[in-house]
């Protein structure tokens, strides 16, 4: 594929695994701008990198409202600096978001299994004969 070429919208399900649904949500929500031909959507570079950008975000929790604001500043004209340093701090509120959730998350996993084996000695204990001696 040619680096300047458009693409379809199946060609864009195709290469970036979203839906159909998914492009026109985010053409929509104005973060993607395809050329439009008749009911022809024709995605160019840009929108291809846009995508990517998206899809990234959404991996790591971003709202879409926190990637349209980044995608906006690109064209600040500072070289991409207020872009940078802004995905930045969102990037590190993120990673403390997630590094507490996942705290949260292992204690109550070792909450369930010291339950879990609580559980199972109590079972154990009031097991009948028959069921005890198998």
């Amino acid at each position: 594929m040619n680096d300047e070429a458009t693409m379809t919208i199946r060609e864009m399900c195709d290469a970036y695994d979203v839906t159909p649904r998914t492009l026109r949500f985010y053409e929509a929500k104005e973060l993607l701008f395809p050329i439009r031909q008749g009911q022809k959507r024709l995605f160019t570079k840009r929108d291809r990198a846009r995508l990517k950008l998206i899809l990234r975000g959404k991996r790591f929790g971003f709202s879409l409202e926190e990637i349209r604001q980044l995608l906006d500043l690109y064209h600040v004209g500072d070289q991409q600096y207020t872009q940078l340093s802004r995905t930045y701090e969102i990037a590190r509120n993120r990673l403390d978001d997630m590094v507490r959730q996942r705290d949260e998350l292992n204690e109550a996993i070792d909450e369930l299994n010291e339950q879990l084996q609580w559980g199972e000695k109590m079972l154990t204990s009031m097991a009948p004969e028959t069921e005890a001696a198998e």
